[in-house]
């Protein structure tokens, strides 16, 4: 059994800037891929970056430059640090990873 447990949420303003984090815990192997994804009302869920234990990471175009993946793999650990927020990364993120999902946090990006 996997849980993952996501926090760092919020209101935030255009410009402005938020880190989510993603605590996992049960039986997660340590090769595992973490990913954030995202859903804004009315939309699909979409990709937001992932990384690998290795350290490689990958992003949406709409995101690149702004968001910031990493993770500690000592605290089965995956952030998101993302700077320069816009309205349209309103949306739940998610955190993902081994066909398991976190329960999502609502970003808000409004002035």
């Amino acid at each position: 059994q996997v849980q993952l447990v996501e926090s760092g949420g919020g209101l935030v303003q255009p410009g402005g800037s938020l880190r989510l984090s993603c605590a996992a815990s049960g039986s997660i192997s340590r090769l595992s891929v973490m990913a954030w994804y995202r859903q804004a009302p009315g939309k699909q869920r979409e990709l937001v970056a992932f990384i690998t234990t290795d350290g490689i990471t990958n992003y949406a175009d709409s995101v690149k430059g702004r968001f910031t993946i990493s993770r500690d793999n000592a605290k089965n650990t995956v952030y998101l640090q993302m700077n320069s927020l816009k309205p349209e990364d309103t949306a739940v993120y998610y955190c993902y990873t081994n066909f398991h999902w976190g329960q999502g946090t609502q970003v808000t990006v409004s002035s």
